[in-house]
């Protein structure tokens, strides 16, 4: 039988897709410390078939799919790329399902909704949910078109949970998000916990939120609203015009993960730092090793931060894409980094971006404002020779029964193209 802690006790997780089972298995997954925990996740029969279906097809199938449904959004938030998109793009309800067919088809079992904000197609939602109860939904939401009717219908379905975004306490988050916004979030997260949601919550943090975000006071009060898991994700300067007072000096961001670090271990609660976990995650995750992305225009990109595609889903096929040469392109060369805290291409390592931007057809989908990948080279180079001697640091402090965890992990999840 499965348990999970959580704020008040020890819970049974629920079989997959309930929502719950998803946090459960996020937890599992950065606690794993040998290979059999890893296969133990979805189960051997579901490993088994993940290795059966990346050697049948020839390329690396994601176990989660990140998709925007729409680029609109109730709020306007600061230094957020997506209020540069514009606000008619969507996704179809027959080509979201359609996406969701083809996704269960190649093993694909865990969906989750960005933006935009979801929910500003509510009714879609709910429907694709039911529609495809055999996968597990999630999505990242600002929260405050959750009301108690839409409440009630989550904990109906029971395989769609919500990660709320918050940026610290009131005068963090309303400035970012807008007055009001903080009080308006903690009522969701109280009407939440009150329908038995294991709810998480998502974080994005910068330059002045850094301190407050990581502190024990701000995720002990983010537990007693009923929070079951947390994300966090670094301000990433994307699009031209971008904030860069925002993004995190070398010293915050080791900062995050030293104290994100000590709670998890110290709480047994699972956080999730993308920036800072890729000894954990193995490296970059992205370009469907573990998740893919499609925009509200349908265009595949590697990542949502990574905003450069030679596919689109209105074009081809889920299949057709993952397998698009730009997506080999980029699987090729990774791990960008031989240094785990150095995982991503365009914050860490961004010498990648000029080797990626030499694969043919390939083009900004930063639908309002194109960046070329030479001027986000120009732009987040500096940044990396900064956190560099951090990350090196942080690496040399590992053990080498880690390192060894980390070189026998990523072999085994890095499925090699040729």
């Amino acid at each position: 039988m499965r348990y999970l802690s959580f704020p008040g006790g020890i819970e049974k997780i629920p079989p997959y897709p309930h929502h719950k089972n998803f946090v459960y298995r996020s937890s599992v997954f950065f606690k794993a410390n040998n290979l059999f925990n890893l296969f133990a996740i979805n189960g051997i029969s579901y490993a088994i078939k993940r290795k059966w279906l990346q050697f049948k097809y020839g390329f690396s199938i994601p176990y989660i799919l990140l998709i925007d449904p729409t680029s609109a959004c109730n709020l306007k938030c600061t230094g957020c790329w997506a209020a540069d998109y514009s606000k008619t793009a969507s996704l179809s309800f027959e080509k979201l399902d359609e996406i969701l067919t083809d996704a269960k088809r190649l093993g694909v079992y865990d969906i989750i909704f960005s933006g935009g904000e979801p929910l500003m197609r509510k009714d879609d939602i709910l429907e694709l949910c039911k529609k495809h109860s055999t996968l597990s939904f999630a999505m990242f939401t600002n929260g405050t078109l959750i009301d108690e009717h839409f409440a009630d219908e989550m904990a109906r379905v029971g395989n769609l949970n919500a990660f709320i975004s918050i940026e610290g306490f009131r005068d963090s988050t309303d400035f970012r998000r807008g007055e009001g916004t903080f009080d308006k979030v903690l009522k969701v997260m109280d009407l939440l916990k009150s329908k038995g949601i294991g709810f998480g919550f998502s974080i994005c943090y910068h330059s002045r939120n850094c301190e407050e975000i990581c502190s024990d006071t701000f995720l002990d009060f983010l537990r007693e609203r009923g929070a079951w898991i947390g994300w966090l994700f670094n301000y990433m300067p994307m699009g031209k015009g971008a904030d860069l007072s925002l993004v995190a000096s070398p010293s915050q961001r080791r900062l995050v993960y030293e104290r994100i670090m000590d709670y998890q271990k110290r709480e047994d609660f699972t956080l999730i730092d993308f920036a800072n976990m890729g000894h954990f995650a193995f490296g970059c995750v992205a370009a469907g090793n573990e998740y893919a992305h499609i925009n509200s225009n349908g265009d595949l990109e590697p990542c949502a931060f990574f905003h450069y595609s030679d596919s689109n889903l209105h074009k081809m096929r889920l299949k057709e894409a993952l397998s698009s040469d730009f997506y080999r392109h980029f699987r090729r060369q990774k791990p960008f980094s031989s240094n785990p805290f150095m995982p991503c291409p365009i914050m860490d390592a961004p010498e990648a971006l000029r080797e990626l931007s030499k694969c043919a057809n390939v083009k900004s989908t930063h639908l309002q404002h194109c960046e070329p990948m030479e001027e986000l080279y120009n732009k987040t180079k500096p940044i990396s020779v900064e956190w560099k001697p951090v990350a090196d640091e942080l690496f040399g402090l590992l053990g080498k029964r880690e390192r060894r965890k980390i070189s026998l992990f990523s072999k085994f999840l890095m499925f090699k193209e040729k």
